[in-house]
């Protein structure tokens, strides 16, 4: 983190990785240190979430393991009480699910880049997600529509999102997730940034794109009162 959040009260942005990832390969990660680093530079503080484990698919359980370590990452520093949300692919789905009524810890605005916001076309999509998903979410069957993030925002206050994708994505379609979560964004602060080229390729990790990602989440910051606070 920054060391200025010792001194001067910031705000917390938790990053939730792919599947089969971690905070680990986040942290070694070139291209992940491109936004982060952005991010820290303008005065954020981040989060490399374990999100309960390599496969768990934005379970309610894997939430409840991100807000321990959120409560346990807000009280070594400077805390704003202000929390922000950023997805990559599988995590798209515990970052949208962290910013609706009900989570353990309040989210403001939420990143997506190439990000899985509907549990139903991720189950739908191959053989393996859906038997991670079933020992995610301890299912038998498959999953009830009030499981889903992406239809829990429908009637929901629309969310300040800044939403990465490509159409050449052929592992997390645009259409069924890019496309239907930006229908609930907030207008005037939410940002929907198109690129090309496969899943989670290089330009999803550039220098413009971090600043890009970095000044939505400051904008936000801006309209929002501090809540000081550790």
């Amino acid at each position: 983190m920054p060391p200025r959040c010792h001194a001067e009260a910031c705000a917390l942005v938790v990053v939730s990785h792919p599947r089969a990832q971690s905070p680990e390969r986040l942290r070694d990660s070139a291209g992940v240190a491109v936004l982060t680093g952005r991010l820290l530079e303008s005065g954020f503080a981040v989060m490399l979430s374990g999100d309960g484990g390599p496969t768990t698919w934005g379970s309610p359980a894997a939430l409840e393991t991100a807000a321990r370590d959120h409560a346990e990452a807000t009280r070594h520093f400077f805390w704003n009480g202000h929390t922000y949300a950023l997805g990559l692919s599988m995590g798209g789905l515990l970052a949208l699910r962290s910013a609706l009524p009900g989570s353990p810890y309040g989210v403001e605005g939420v990143a997506l880049i190439d990000g899985w916001v509907s549990l139903d076309a991720a189950w739908r999509a191959s053989a393996d997600r859906r038997a991670e998903i079933r020992a995610a979410y301890g299912l038998t069957t498959p999953p009830l529509p009030g499981l889903d993030p992406l239809r829990a925002l429908e009637g929901r206050p629309p969310l300040p999102l800044f939403v990465v994708s490509s159409p050449d994505d052929r592992l997390v379609p645009q259409a069924g997730n890019a496309d239907q979560v930006f229908l609930h964004a907030e207008v005037g602060l939410s940002a929907r940034v198109h690129v090309s080229g496969p899943h989670l390729g290089g330009n999803r990790f550039t220098p413009e794109l971090a600043r890009r990602l970095a000044g939505f989440f400051g904008a936000i910051e801006a309209r929002t009162p501090p809540q000081y606070g550790f």
